[in-house]
Formats: structure tokens, sequence, C-alpha cells
């Protein structure tokens, strides 16, 4: 299979490139990571207004383009190449699909025109301990009136301290795995009984958050689709995820090859360069076959996801398994060609390895992807 993008598409990622370039260097990335919201608002909000970053993906009914995810993926590939950060994730990848996705006109109408201007974020809130399945909802949501009540904490949600509104998964009493998970659309400052705490993590480009609600109460209009109808739309929204994020993660992996690559021209031992040696030659190599092969599976990933959800599901963890690989060993490859300063935390090589770890465990890790991928085609 050969992809190419558009011109409309290329443009979209050229214009992607000179922003990041101006906005998202080293320093601009270590200045907002040192801060507890982890991004800079002002920046979210160009990106909003003057790219539409966050319209892309969202109808047009509801004040987006009505893009697909292979328009999305041009930018996550940026987004993971100059190590932005932002609520992209968060509130574009993970809340803005699950509200499209839940097909409900009034939170829709609500929240997505706010969300794709720029003005609002969303987070989403299901892990109630380390598992990435459906078994790790642990919340529960008991009748109240013409509403209901919802008890549990939730795990590394992303952005959850500062989101706008939280998106959370809660199940019905005594049931189990798939069934009876709900979601439900919640305002934490207008909301009693929602704490959420920011959780720091070894990722300082990516931010996440503990968020407890202690009996707190929704009406009926917080419910996302329909009653206990809500694992579908979650597993739905996490295919389309690990697809962007794997883009994401080539970014990364390409951002690493070309680190390792420029240090190795430069960088001298007994007069001449290090990039003239076999050995780093050969790592370079190795990374750049990594590269490559992750933006296959990336981005096919990414056109299931466009053109043919049939196909979504598998192609999803297929390429999160590779993904993550590809994107973690180019970061400690990178490492090991600078040597000593690539283990400091002053050098850049640091933060693309604390990202390609914590990457690498997001809806699972490589060998989870690989035992549903299994699962999935019938293996036993």
């Amino acid at each position: 299979m050969r992809f190419e993008f558009t011109d409309e598409q290329q443009q979209l990622q050229d214009i992607a490139r000179k922003f990041l370039l101006r906005h998202s260097d080293s320093a601009a990335v270590r200045r907002v990571a040192a801060t507890e919201r982890g991004w800079d608002p002002d920046v979210w909000r160009r990106v909003c207004e003057e790219l539409g970053w966050a319209a892309l993906g969202i109808p047009e009914a509801y004040g987006g383009y009505g893009f697909g995810a292979v328009e999305q993926a041009a930018i996550a590939e940026q987004i993971g190449l100059f190590n932005f950060c932002s609520p992209w994730l968060s509130t574009v990848v993970l809340g803005a699909n699950v509200l499209v996705l839940g097909d409900t006109d009034h939170l829709a109408q609500a929240w997505l025109p706010a969300v794709a201007a720029g003005e609002k974020t969303l987070a989403l809130g299901w892990l109630g301990d380390g598992r990435w399945d459906a078994r790790s909802i642990l919340a529960t949501c008991a009748p109240d009136g013409d509403g209901w009540r919802i008890n549990g904490t939730y795990h590394y949600v992303f952005d959850g301290h500062t989101a706008d509104a939280v998106i959370v998964a809660a199940r019905a009493p005594e049931s189990h795995g798939t069934l009876g998970v709900s979601l439900f659309l919640i305002e934490p400052d207008a909301t009693p009984g929602v704490e959420r705490r920011w959780r720091p993590s070894m990722d300082v480009t990516r931010r996440l958050a503990d968020v407890t609600l202690n009996d707190v109460r929704v009406g009926p209009e917080a419910l996302i689709g329909e009653l206990g109808g809500g694992w579908p739309v979650l597993a739905e929204t996490f295919d389309v995820a690990r697809a962007l994020l794997a883009v994401e993660q080539v970014g990364g992996a390409e951002a690493c090859l070309e680190q390792a690559v420029e240090y190795a021209k430069v960088r001298q031992q007994f007069g001449v360069p290090i990039g003239s040696f076999q050995a780093i030659k050969h790592k370079c190599a190795d990374m750049m076959v990594q590269v490559e092969s992750a933006r296959s599976a990336a981005y096919f990933a990414a056109w299931t996801a466009a053109e043919d959800r049939d196909q979504l599901h598998e192609a999803a963890l297929v390429a999160q398994a590779w993904c993550s690989r590809a994107f973690f060993d180019c970061a400690a490859e990178n490492i090991q060609i600078h040597g000593g300063i690539g283990f400091t935390e002053e050098h850049d090589a640091h933060l693309y390895f604390k990202r390609a770890r914590l990457s690498e465990q997001l809806f699972g890790a490589p060998a989870e992807h690989r035992r549903w991928f299994a699962d999935a085609i019938g293996l036993d």
C-alpha cells in the first residue's frame, strides 16, 4: 500500500511544522512543562483559532471542519516531532470523540463548538486501576430520582486537574465486564463532591491527574448516549486514540533519529566524526528502519479510522504495539549515541526518552496490544 498526503493534507502538516518550530522549541517545552497546567493556554488558543486543530475532526454541525483521522494524523506527527505540550490528547482525541460517537445532541451542541474554538477543554476518566480494559471501570452509578449518584476514583486522567469538563465512565451496581457501563459529563468546578489532583509522572510534557467523585449527583442531561451503552463508545474512541497516538510516536521517533544523526556528524573521536564508525552507522540505520516501518503501521491505522472502521480495531492494536516499541527503542539509541550527555535532564534526548516510556504504556502496554490482537483474530 502506497500512502501519500493530498495537497491539502500536506499543506496542513507543513503549516503545523512551521508553527511548532516557533512555539515548541526546547526552551518553550521546558518552560510550560514546569507549570502545573503543563501547557500554554495562549498558544493552544492560537492553535485552535488560527490553525483549527481542535476543529478538524468535529462535525460541521458542531462548529468543526468535519475532516477525518488522516488530517488529524498529519497534526499528531508534528506534535510528536516537537514534543508539543497541549491538551490535544485529552480534549481532541478522547473527549471530543466521545461526544461525537455518543451522539447526544444537547451535549455536543453545548461543548463541541467551544472545544473547536479553543475555549474549553475536556478530559476522560475511566481507569479505576492499572488495567486498560473494561475491567478497570470501578466507579459506580446508582439511580437517584431522575438522575444518578456516582462514586469512585479515576486514575491517570489526562489533563484531569484543569479540564473544564470531565467525561466519566461508571457502571451499574453488580454489573461486570463491558456490561452496564454508562458515560456522564461533569463540570468539576460547578459540581459538589468532585476532587481532583495533579499526579506528577515520568513524562513532564504530559499531565496526569486523579479525579475522585464522592457521592456526586448528576441529572439526566449529563448522560452521554444510552444508559448502559457506554463501552462501545469508549472502545471505538480508544481505537482512534491508539491510531493517532501511534502517529504521534512516529513523530517522536523521527525526532530522535534526527538528533542522533546530527550529533553523529559533529561529535568527534580520534579526530573523526563518530558517524564514520560502523557501529554508529548501524544504529542510525536501524533507527531509520524502525521509523519508516512504524510510519506505515500508524498511517494505515489512521486511514482505517477515516475510511474503514471495520478494520480499525486490529489495525490500531498492531500500530500501537509496533510504534510504542519503535519510539522507545529510537529514544534509547539516541541516548546511547549521545553518550553521557544524553542521560542528563538538560538534554532533549532525556525528554523524548521519558515521553516514549509513558506513551508506551498508554491504552495498554505493547504485550497487551499483541494479546488483544490475537484475541481479535481468533488465536488462543
